[in-house]
């Protein structure tokens, strides 16, 4: 069992920049691979980034590419996601994801390939 909880959400302006951070409980956080998803009201929620245990292999949507970038801290047992440029349509609840997964380093981008969730943080940015 992992527990996760994310903190770092707020309002912006367009433009701005976060940084939300996802803390996982547990000894065996190197095992799992992270991802951070985000729904919209009325929409679904969409994968947004995703690291592999090792963090060597890296997915972006491609509404997100060159604004955000997903890091991991092992030693700290934390996921990161730093965005940039934020515009009004990354309006949206942020939920870390996570997947115990000890076969060779991927990422996985649908959220019922995910074990483990966070209950969210919200992120608003302002025009």
């Amino acid at each position: 069992q992992v527990q996760l909880v994310e903190s770092g959400g707020g309002l912006v302006q367009a433009g701005g920049s976060l940084r939300l951070s996802c803390a996982a409980s547990g000894r065996t956080f190197s095992t799992y691979l992270m991802g951070w998803f985000r729904q919209a009201p009325g929409k679904e929620r969409d994968i947004v980034a995703s690291i592999s245990w090792s963090g060597d292999i890296i997915y972006y949507a491609d509404s997100v590419k060159g604004r955000f970038t997903i890091f991991r801290d092992n030693a700290k047992n934390t996921v990161y996601l730093q965005m940039n440029k934020l515009k009004p349509e990354d309006t949206a609840v942020y939920y870390c994801a996570a997947k115990q997964w000890s076969g060779l380093s991927r990422i996985f981008t649908r959220q019922n390939e995910y074990d483990y969730w966070g209950q969210g943080t919200q992120v608003t940015v302002s025009s």
